[in-house]
């Protein structure tokens, strides 16, 4: 296939990956290809097979396959069934004290969350001043698969205080918001968070959970709350599939 050069279009990475020089690989040029038969295919869309896709672009299976890895990565296609189709848009969650469930309605999706484990435990030292515990003090370990429209999409841990929330395992329902619990059975509103937003790969057991590769990269938040007194609530990890999440926020100059 002969090199191809591509204008930039308003969105897109600068000149799209293409180096100054012009030269990129073939697997590239037949990605950028792909890409413009998804917008023509639309969301839901069954991309052909790699055998077609080879054949179409007169390149080897094995430069479709690494095309369309990329593109898998990239949020812009999913497996479904025994073929591959064009996902829709990723959901965009906004890095506030908001939950996910606002989050998600707010986009037109249901949102929802499967239940792994409710357990007790004694609070190990190195996470009590983040919620506010005593050492040794009882705290929950509420741990949930994240849907969007049935899809398993994350996986969050909830770490609390069995004091802030003692009936927590009889009166919450665990498909339901969190935030939404405290503030309504328990008069608990959020104050304030620090959050830190990195890129992981997920363990075997959190591949297993979410559904996806362990070599599919995820966004990860560790977010330490505070109540409407200041006072030390709860600690969440939250894994996201890279795939299908965007963060936004809205800066402010100081």
């Amino acid at each position: 296939m002969e090199e191809q050069t591509q204008r930039h279009r308003p969105g897109s990475p600068v000149r799209s990956g293409i180096p100054e020089h012009g030269r990129i690989p073939k697997y590239y040029a037949v990605k950028a290809r792909i890409a413009e038969l998804l917008d023509v295919l639309g969301e839901g869309g069954t991309l052909p097979t790699e055998r077609d896709l080879a054949e179409r672009y007169e390149v080897s299976r094995e430069t479709v396959r690494q095309a369309l890895r990329e593109l898998l990565l990239e949020g812009r296609l999913r497996r479904s069934g025994r073929g591959t189709v064009v996902a829709g848009p990723k959901l965009e969650q906004p890095l506030s004290l908001a939950s996910y469930t606002e989050g998600v309605r707010r986009q037109g999706r249901r949102p929802g969350r499967h239940l792994i484990g409710l357990e007790q435990f004694p609070c190990p030292p190195d996470l009590a001043p983040g919620i506010g515990a005593e050492p040794g003090e009882p705290v929950w370990h509420l741990e949930r698969v994240l849907l969007a429209d049935d899809e398993r999409v994350g996986l969050e841990s909830t770490y609390i205080r069995v004091a802030r929330a003692p009936r927590l395992n009889s009166d919450f329902q665990p498909d339901s918001s969190f935030y939404g619990y405290l503030r309504d059975s328990l008069g608990i509103s959020f104050g304030e968070a620090d959050e830190k937003l990195e890129t992981v790969l997920a363990t075997p057991r959190e591949a297993l959970l979410i559904g996806t590769p362990p070599a599919l990269p995820m966004l990860l938040i560790h977010r330490f709350s505070r109540d409407q007194d200041g006072r030390p609530l709860e600690r969440v990890r939250s894994l996201y599939r890279g795939d299908r999440f965007s963060f936004t926020t809205r800066l402010h100059a100081e």
